[in-house]
């Protein structure tokens, strides 16, 4: 073995940024016991290297390789370090270290806590320290990985929060993101200036720093500056600020706030002029679900379209078109049709029966009217229907009481005892109906007719699940053909369509009290017909099915 006084030493000091270092050494920390130890075991250093990087992989550290080359070209053949985990912690380079060991290369690898190692000595400690430290790299990161899936599971990003955002403490002592109350609003404004299409990037950048005096957050380290123009891109360009994670190439739903929608993430993307990437939108448009293309039968989706303008801005329209989901069809319908047109032609449906609160008043003053004559009529059949099943009960306990006397054999009991269940059966449902009836026509009928009173105006300034039910509501197989929407009404809005201008004409011609008088006269019948009425037949919750479930709120 060569004189160890005339090994050429390197002082090599790592201290990785991730994880798995936060408690190690500081690189300054290292070099100092370093230097120290060189000084008192009278060791020749010829050179000292430090490196911020991680020892998990092999060839991620420029530096540690180049102290190899130097090595095997003989520059060096000793090395000092605080630890053997700060030259390796995977298999690759702490076999080389330990063949070059072996092979007399390396002279000497001396440590400050595990003592030194030598060509000649055993090989099996170096081995064993190498492979623990290697295997506590391993372990450790599958911690790490697994409380990160699980606080991803959760919405939560694993890392340090955004701009505009702050790592915090949940009540459950799990971490959370919360909105940074000093630059959330400041970045929120940086992407309203973005939206209009009348700002860069730079003047958005110029205006922030300058004229808002926008600064990071100040760490121990770091922050505390002005804006970045790549910060502002990265801003611009992250789904976090839409509420969407991406982590490790997956995509999970953040629980944070967001600060823009998907629309508006979108659409600054294409003010940028990012293409990005497919993916599912989470667009709600009012219409789609409920009409078919006229042509082949497929159901009408929509898309949102962007388009710069030359003053700047951006005009943004949905259209609406066939899916051309046959494979056995080939269909023709190219025409797209905007959501504007789409809502004119459904307010042109609905105008077709709405009527005036005059004569919405007029009509339930006469089906009030109307019904307390029918209730008593109602309820002469309810109490016939009554004592039709008491009735039938009572046959039904004679029965019984004649078999247990043996009166009748078996066969003939359990025939005449499944004809007259059958029958309590039949009448019971009739008189739930009966009942069904006498509580819910009239109210059912006010639905039908407050519904041609206040839809237009419901759909007009109503939200996307308002417009949805209205439009189901209007009537059957609603389908887009040529840009021409077509619905069959519901039967119970005909008489209304065919009648309401001249019965409306007629009632602006009467005083308030011959439109009492005459009430019942001809012209005024289609008001007390059932398909008008909405409840006057023997079921009327089949009749009126498919209208809304609320109720219309009349204006004040």
């Amino acid at each position: 073995m060569k004189d160890t006084k005339n090994i050429k030493y390197i002082i090599y000091a790592r201290k990785s940024s991730e994880s798995e270092d936060r408690q190690v050494k500081s690189i300054e920390d290292q070099i100092g016991i370093l230097r120290q130890m060189a000084k008192d075991l009278k060791l020749n250093v010829v050179d000292v290297i430090d490196e911020a990087k991680s020892a998990k992989a092999p060839g991620i550290r420029p530096k540690f390789i180049k102290m190899m080359e130097r090595i095997e070209s003989g520059e060096i053949n000793g090395i000092l370090c605080w630890r053997l985990n700060r030259l390796s912690r995977n298999p690759v380079d702490s076999g080389n270290l330990h063949w070059l060991l072996q092979t007399g290369v390396i002279q000497m690898i001396q440590t400050s806590v595990e003592g030194g190692f030598r060509p000649d000595d055993n090989v099996v400690m170096f081995s064993m320290i190498s492979s623990l430290d290697n295997q506590f790299i391993r372990g450790l990161s599958i911690d790490v990985k697994r409380g990160n899936k699980k606080r991803l599971e959760k919405g939560v990003r694993p890392n340090q929060a955004p701009l505009g955002y702050l790592n915090a403490r949940g009540s459950d002592e799990s971490g959370i993101i919360i909105e940074d109350p000093e630059r959330f609003p400041l970045i929120r404004k940086m992407w309203d200036m973005m939206l209009t299409g009348k700002y860069s990037p730079p003047q958005i950048l110029e205006i922030a720093n300058n004229e808002w005096g926008f600064r990071t957050k100040k760490t121990k380290r770091q922050g505390g500056k002005p804006l970045a123009r790549s910060a502002l891109y990265r801003i611009f360009t992250s789904e976090f600020y839409a509420g969407t994670i991406k982590y490790a190439g997956e995509e999970y739903e953040g629980s944070h706030n967001p600060m823009v929608t998907l629309d508006e993430f979108d659409r600054v993307q294409y003010l940028l002029g990012r293409k990005g990437k497919p993916r599912a939108k989470k667009h709600k448009f009012p219409f789609t679900g409920s009409i078919r293309c006229g042509e082949c039968g497929c159901l009408v989706t929509a898309e949102h379209k962007y388009k710069k303008l030359k003053e700047g801005g951006v005009n943004e329209h949905t259209y609406y078109h066939c899916t051309r989901k046959r494979a056995d069809y080939n269909c023709s319908q190219r025409h797209s049709v905007t959501e504007a047109n789409l809502d004119e032609q459904i307010c042109n449906e609905i105008s077709k029966f709405t009527i005036t609160p005059r004569l919405r008043e007029w009509a339930l003053g006469i089906l009030r009217s109307s019904n307390e004559k029918e209730i008593a009529e109602r309820q002469q059949v309810h109490e016939s229907q009554n004592r039709a099943v008491e009735t039938t009960q009572r046959e039904l306990d004679n029965l019984t009481k004649m078999r247990y006397r043996d009166l009748i054999d078996d066969e003939a009991f359990l025939k005449e005892k499944e004809s007259l269940q059958g029958k309590i059966r039949e009448l019971r449902r009739h008189l739930k109906v009966t009942e069904e009836r006498a509580d819910n026509w009239l109210e059912l009928t006010e639905q039908v007719f407050d519904f041609a009173t206040h839809a237009r105006e419901s759909f007009i300034n109503g939200d996307i699940e308002t417009k949805k039910q209205i439009l189901v509501a209007l009537g059957s197989n609603p389908t887009l053909k040529d840009g021409k929407l077509s619905i069959d009404a519901n039967e119970w809005f005909i008489p209304i369509m065919k009648n309401k201008k001249a019965i409306e004409a007629e009632i602006e011609g009467l005083e308030p009290s011959q439109m009492q008088i005459n009430k019942g006269r001809e012209g005024y019948e289609d008001l007390s017909r059932p398909c008008l009425l909405g409840g006057r037949d023997s079921n009327p919750n089949m009749q009126l099915q498919r209208l809304p479930s609320y109720r219309w709120t009349t204006p004040e």
